[in-house]
């Protein structure tokens, strides 16, 4: 087993005792994404559109660190403080992914880190790596 610690500074930086993701031999488990902008570490301005697009920014961030992409996401978890805004997660979701989809799980929460209005964390199998013929 390879273990490996994946950081970026091209997503928020972890606000507590966590890393950003954890890669397992081609597993990786990516920490929850909320809408902070790295740059400033503070929540998006605007809307929950706003916040549902940055997480998945801060998630794509995250996956190419890792040496992957929002592609290869098998699993996600999204965490909603108004569970109404589901539709716009999906709408939104269409512009990061393609069929097939990774499974998926929606959760109605009572609060987020920040007063975020969502946050999203998930799985991610990268493809065997493939060398040339020697």
């Amino acid at each position: 087993m390879i273990k490996k610690i994946i950081q970026t500074d091209k997503a928020p930086q972890a606000i507590g005792t966590y890393s950003q993701a954890v890669k397992i031999d081609q597993t990786v488990y990516l920490s929850g994404q909320i809408p902070l902008v790295p740059e400033t570490m503070t929540i998006i301005e605007g809307d929950i559109s706003a916040q549902i697009t940055q997480v998945f920014k801060n998630l794509q961030a995250v996956a190419q660190a890792a040496d992957g992409d929002l592609t290869d996401i098998v699993k996600l978890n999204v965490f909603l403080t108004d569970l109404s805004n589901f539709p716009l997660v999906n709408e939104i979701m269409g512009h990061f992914f393609q069929e097939p989809y990774p499974a998926r799980a929606a959760i109605g929460v009572a609060a987020l880190p920040k007063a975020a209005g969502v946050e999203m964390d998930a799985i991610m199998v990268l493809k065997p790596q493939e060398y040339p013929a020697s």
